[in-house]
């Protein structure tokens, strides 16, 4: 069928390559990739508490990173999806997504003195949400454009769009929150 549809015949070693993947071998790496992502969250963290040496905004960093983990995988849960490698690479993104705009907001906060803390959290917002929803409608396009024809890349663009729609609340809501009764409980 692949042959008919490249109108040329497949020889294994010239032009081809043909590999058989068995259980045991998916499910070995299936396991790596889950110790990757538990491995990229423990050094996110060390990195994170590195950073800003302060406890309560480097945890706030890490339970927003936590929490649109497991927002998201409920949420492909509720859908009945089944997660495969792929979905496990895209939470591994999620991370450096939400880890992301989490610093730029921690970062705006406290080690910046210019204007007001509403002023600084508006400047973070501006900045944060231009760059998660450009993100977030870039990914939804491209979801669209390859839903018919990848499940690889759609199970990751959605995983990807799902994960950003919660970074945004979580981020924007919970570690502002956070952030700033730190803040205010400092002065």
């Amino acid at each position: 069928m692949l042959e008919e549809f490249l109108g040329y015949e497949l020889i294994n070693g010239e032009n081809a390559s043909f590999e058989f993947t068995g259980s045991s071998l998916s499910e070995s790496f299936y396991k790596q990739l889950l110790i990757a992502i538990l491995f990229a969250f423990i050094l996110m963290a060390i990195v994170v508490f590195f950073i800003f040496r302060t406890f309560v905004p480097s945890l706030a960093v890490i339970i927003a990173a936590f929490a649109d983990i497991l927002m998201t995988l409920t949420m492909i849960n509720i859908l009945g999806m089944k997660i495969s490698s792929a979905g496990i690479v895209a939470f591994l993104m999620l991370i450096g997504y939400s880890v992301d705009t989490d610093i730029l907001l921690t970062t705006r906060i406290l080690k910046r003195d210019e204007g007001s803390l509403n002023e600084r959290i508006y400047g973070a917002f501006k900045t944060g949400l231009t760059m998660t929803l450009t993100s977030l409608l870039a990914i939804t396009f491209a979801l669209f454009v390859v839903k018919s024809f990848s499940i690889v890349l759609t199970q990751i663009f959605t995983v990807l769009v799902i994960g950003l729609g919660f970074d945004i609340l979580n981020t924007w809501i919970t570690n502002v929150s956070i952030l700033k009764w730190y803040v205010e409980k400092k002065k």
